[in-house]
């Protein structure tokens, strides 16, 4: 526990420098990120404002197209995803003045707590949702969350659904949606940890509203039988069959070291590899590296050997249901 909570203090403390030497520059510098927030989501409620005129005024949201949902003030629909309030009201200025003199428009967004929520699921302390009201990096949102736990396998996948957080943005046509936001590609990343920590910038990239983040667990591999203490351990690194008996707690009273088998499930195909833990000790024979999801079982005193690989609860990290998790905010 005194190793878990040191390797946890240092996760934080190297976050924490990181992101005030070198991600907070990054987001002062560049004048994106807090654009982003400024821009038209869907969900938000918009308000156009004729200024000295209650008849043509406009309240409402946008359509799954990203136009102004019912917005008939004028001929033409409005496209106004990831647009500014500026942007949408020189457009709609331009439009009125076909009809109306001088006309002066106000856009407004009124309420942005109905966009798309960020998730952060996974290997991590306390998975959770965020709303994300501005602008926030992968490593913060990790402090935020605890940190990540024992079963993190090292990387961290991003996946941003398309047309959600306005994240990349260039010139649109407002009348046709011509031209409008290039992220309609999915987007997936992988990022590792051992690159985050190290500071590099890539690795640590803003979080949108509508990304899911997910800290990949490391694949398992099970200890039964004859030991101290069967478990499940990761397989983040390089382990050899006598380490990870003796992380279990070496071998029990009731076990038979001698007798030690090993399940492996390769290519659709189950392998039995026998070992023996004594000859190893002793240097007389290979100690044999153990791979994901192996089930190791060493035989017990007056149990008959095992002719097949046995089924092995998963009491590892199971996912949550995204819906579910906890709400956020980040403002």
């Amino acid at each position: 526990m005194v190793y878990k909570g040191f390797y946890f203090f240092l996760f934080l403390i190297l976050c924490v420098f990181f992101c005030s030497f070198d991600a907070f520059p990054q987001i002062l510098a560049d004048p994106q990120p807090q654009a982003n927030t400024g821009r038209i989501h869907f969900g938000d409620l918009i308000d156009v404002d004729v200024i000295g005129s209650f008849e043509f005024d406009w309240r409402g949201t946008i359509t799954p197209e990203g136009f102004l949902d019912g917005f008939d003030r004028i001929e033409e629909p409005v496209y106004a995803l990831c647009q500014t309030e500026e942007q949408l009201a020189s457009v709609i200025t331009a439009e009125f003045a076909k009809t109306l003199r001088e006309p002066k428009i106000q856009v407004r967004i009124l309420d942005r707590s109905n966009r798309a929520v960020a998730y952060l699921d996974g290997a991590v302390k306390i998975p959770q949702r965020f709303q994300i009201k501005r602008p926030i990096r992968l490593n913060e949102l990790l402090i935020i969350s605890g940190g990540i736990t024992d079963q993190a396998g090292g990387e961290i996948n991003i996946f941003r659904p398309q047309n959600v957080s306005c994240s990349s943005v260039t010139k649109v046509s407002l009348t046709s949606g011509e031209n409008a936001p290039q992220d309609n590609d999915l987007q997936n990343s992988l990022i590792t940890i051992k690159d985050l920590l190290s500071g590099k910038p890539e690795a640590n990239p803003q979080i949108f509203s509508g990304d899911i983040v997910t800290v990949l667990a490391a694949a398992p591999i099970y200890l039964i039988g004859g030991v101290n203490v069967p478990k499940q351990i990761s397989s983040r690194s390089q382990v050899t069959l006598s380490r990870a008996v003796a992380s279990a707690g070496g071998v029990s009273k009731q076990g038979i070291e001698e007798q030690v088998t090993i399940f492996r499930r390769e290519g659709g195909e189950s392998r039995v590899i026998t070992a023996d833990l004594k000859k190893i000790k002793d240097s007389e024979a290979d100690d044999p590296l153990l791979k994901a999801f192996d089930i190791i079982e060493v035989a017990e005193k007056g149990r008959q050997k095992r002719r097949f690989p046995p089924v092995v609860e998963n009491r590892g990290y199971v996912s949550s249901v995204l819906a579910k998790l906890p709400l956020r905010i980040v403002d």
